[in-house]
Order: C-alpha cells, then structure tokens, then sequence
C-alpha cells in the first residue's frame, strides 16, 4: 500500500543519511579558516562620495554626502576644487549647520583652521543642510585696491545604514511521484538539517515551503520534482546578543553573517550532488537535483530608513534616514508620507 511503513522508511532513510553525509563532508571544509572565508567574502557596498579624504563645495549646485551611521564623515572643503588650485589671501569661512546653528566649538565637528569640516559619531538626527560661507580678498596688481569677494557652498549630509540581507532560495529534487508519503517527511527533515548547519551563526531558515510539479525537460521523460524555497534570515533567537558585541551599528555583523550562512548552504547542495554520484549505487527516491540552486538577495531597511532611487540616486544601495514629514516604522524599503503631524526631523520611525 503506498505510503505504508516499508516504503515510507526506506526511501526517507537513505535521503536522510545523504542529507548528513553532506553536511559531514562540508563540515570538513570549515577547519580551514581561508577556503572559509573566501567563500563568504562579498562585495560591501562603497559609496564613491564617502571614499575620498575630501568633499569640495560647488557654487552652481547643492553637493550629496552620504555617511554611515556612526562613523566619521569626510572632510567637506568649504572651497570649490579650481578656487583650491589658486592663490587665497586672508580667507575666512562660517559653518551653519540644520537649524542654523553655527558649529564653530561644537562638541560633535571637526572644525580646521583652513574650513574644513568632519562630523563625528554621525547620526540619523544631524542629517539636514550644512552651508559654508568663504570670504577673501582679491588684490590688484598696483597693489591699491583690495576687493572682498564671498562665494556660498552647500552640502546636504545624509546618514544611511547599509540594508539588512535575507537570502531566498529555491532548490529541486526528484520525487517518485508527487503523492509519495515520503515528500513532506523529507521536507521537514531538509529544514532541520539546514538550521542545524547554520545554528552556530545565529541564523535560521524561515519561509520555508514546497510544491510538487510534474516537469518536461527537453530530451527527458515527465518526472515529478519538489520545488523547495526557504529564507536564510539573520535574526535567530540570541542575534542580539552578538549585536552587542559590535563596535558600531550590527547590521556589519549580521550581514556577514549570513552570508557566511547562505554560502554554507549553497556548499551543502553542492556536496549532495558529489556524494549522490560517489557514496550511493543506487540513487534515492527523493535526491537534489544538479545545478537548481537559485539564489536572491532581499534588503530590508532598519525603522527610520529606506531607499529612493531617484532623491538618492548617489545611493542607490543605501537605507538613508528618511526625509522630514516622512517615516518608517518597520523593516520595509519606502519612507511613507505622514499627513498627521509635522515631523521636522530625519530618521521618523512613527508618524
């Protein structure tokens, strides 16, 4: 009878023991810390704005600076870069900051005699508008006529977080067919096994489901197959723990961390396939199929963040601090609108 005792057993088992054979074997590869690493290694996001010592003004058009939350901006030059090349005689500069404050002998600036500016310790609440006023003489070549010239230099400073990632994957196995009694075992069996792999990382599979479909392929038969997509998330229980051990923001740290965890788990289908074709003679009922691995990285913005393309287009990639009147008050991308109050702040999380 199908799905009796003697066929469900037999094909769950041998499926399990592939499934641990795998993970017996990728473990192996975790003892040497540089393969390790160099697998989990991701291109971070950079800002071209940001990477430079320093940021000239321009006199035609606003300047977009972008510093990430908590960290030291570049200096902002209160000079634009061709005035920089010439001669400047008894230069003067004035710093206002949002709301007009002047920041000369504040706590949070780095202010040099030759008006370049650093903000320290940058945050969501000290984004805003921030002007330069130079002042300079020009001397005739007589020597008798000194004129004073002023030129004005604005710099809208943004705080942005990097997003936090979640990876969607989908992977395919063959089945005996799709009413087999075995599938929703072997199911449950995958998830624990994946979690398992990547528990030490404080990461977790969630969203986890499948469908059975019959498939054609070209130039094989109909086979049923089991499509198996999950998210590897970031945000298992203790993940704030490890947060606190961070110097700075975590998103740092849990982004590496799961995508140390999304490669773990993409060497654990890769190793099913190796061990399908050297460890068993006969292939199970349900076993991976070669080369399904699919991969899709999700951003999600922290409260009190998100992305705009076209405002931000400097930072495409970026979770900047939402603009006053707008808010965020959960993980989603967009700032949304708040007709209920004023908010005259950056980084609203409520409205």
């Amino acid at each position: 009878m199908q799905g009796g005792s003697g066929q469900l057993s037999f094909p769950l088992r041998i499926s399990s023991q592939c499934l641990l054979l795998a993970v017996a074997v990728l473990l192996k590869t975790l003892t040497d810390p540089a393969q390790a690493e160099n697998g989990a290694d991701e291109a971070q996001y950079s800002v071209k704005l940001i990477t430079k010592n320093y940021i000239y003004g321009k006199t035609e058009h606003k300047v977009n600076v972008y510093v990430k939350m908590h960290s030291d901006s570049p200096f902002l030059v209160c000079m634009d870069l061709t005035l920089s090349q010439s001669e400047v005689i008894d230069p003067s500069y004035l710093w206002i900051g949002p709301e007009g404050q002047i920041l000369e002998k504040k706590k949070d600036v780095n202010l040099t005699a030759t008006g370049k500016l650093m903000l320290l310790n940058f945050s969501e609440r000290m984004s805003g508008s921030y002007t330069c006023t130079l002042s300079y003489r020009v001397v005739q070549e007589d020597m008798q006529v000194e004129l004073e010239r002023f030129k004005a230099y604005k710099f809208m400073v943004y705080a942005y977080r990097e997003p936090d990632y979640t990876y969607q994957i989908s992977v395919h196995f063959t089945t005996k067919e799709c009413n087999f009694a075995a599938n929703g075992e072997f199911f449950k069996e995958l998830e624990k096994v994946l979690n398992n792999l990547i528990s030490h990382l404080n990461c977790h599979i969630i969203d986890a489901s499948y469908k059975c479909h019959s498939v054609k392929r070209p130039k094989h038969a109909l086979a049923d197959e089991l499509f198996v997509t999950f998210q590897v998330n970031p945000f298992a229980p203790g993940w704030e723990a490890v947060c606190h051990q961070a110097v700075r923001d975590c998103e740092d740290v849990t982004n590496s961390r799961v995508q140390k965890a999304r490669w773990l788990i993409e060497e654990f289908f890769r190793t099913q396939s190796y061990i399908l074709k050297h460890k068993f003679q006969n292939t199970p009922a349900i076993h991976y199929i070669d080369h399904s691995f699919q991969v899709t990285r999700l951003d999600n913005c922290r409260p009190g963040f998100g992305k705009n393309d076209v405002i931000h287009n400097d930072c495409t990639n970026c979770c900047v601090a939402c603009d006053p009147g707008t808010y965020s008050p959960d993980n989603s991308l967009v700032c949304l609108k708040c007709t209920n109050i004023r908010i005259k702040f950056y980084g609203a999380k409520s409205c």
